[in-house]
């Protein structure tokens, strides 16, 4: 049974606490995954990705609904903006903001198309980091490392992801 199945009720409330008892656990294990080729490193995410989604319903925590929000591209914003019958300018003054680097935001979270039930009003129209997340699935995995590190706080299937690779590269 890994950690997060012994909290069944509360998922995301329990991910961040198990992600920061872990972090130098964490910090160290990501550096190491720099040492491993490539496709071997992409091999490892896909087959513990695969694994993980298999029996993952993402409804059931939305926690990336909920806490954080995705970079939204030229291309989300028009598409979003085509989807609402708004000019994208109207768009971005009613839903984002710029960040501190220069992209485009959600001004709050949780998401302002998560209903309720935690599925997505846009679904078909998502933005495409959201179409990605959590990004275990994708290729070249070294380029995003810490992104995925930090994702382990957020996403309950990364975290299991990761704990799954840890034990794999050991063998």
């Amino acid at each position: 049974m890994t950690d997060l199945q012994s909290h069944p009720k509360s998922l995301a409330a329990s991910i961040k606490q198990l992600a920061s008892g872990k972090g130098k656990e964490n910090k160290r294990f990501f550096q190491s995954l720099r040492t491993i080729k490539g496709n071997e490193l992409d091999a490892a995410f896909h087959q513990a990705h695969e694994e993980v989604f298999a029996h993952t319903n993402c409804l059931e925590c939305a926690n990336c609904c909920h806490g954080t929000g995705p970079l939204f591209l030229q291309k989300d914003i028009e598409r979003l903006a085509k989807h609402f019958r708004i000019r994208p300018g109207q768009f971005v003054e009613k839903y984002l903001r710029e960040d501190e680097e220069g992209d485009m935001v959600l001004k709050a979270t949780p998401c302002p198309f998560l209903a309720t039930d935690n599925r997505c009003t846009v679904y078909e129209v998502r933005p495409k980091a959201c179409r990605e997340f959590p990004h275990t699935d994708r290729r070249n995995m070294g380029e995003i490392l810490e992104l995925t590190r930090k994702n382990i706080a957020v996403c309950p299937a990364v975290y299991e992801i990761v704990e799954r690779i840890k034990v794999s590269l050991k063998k």
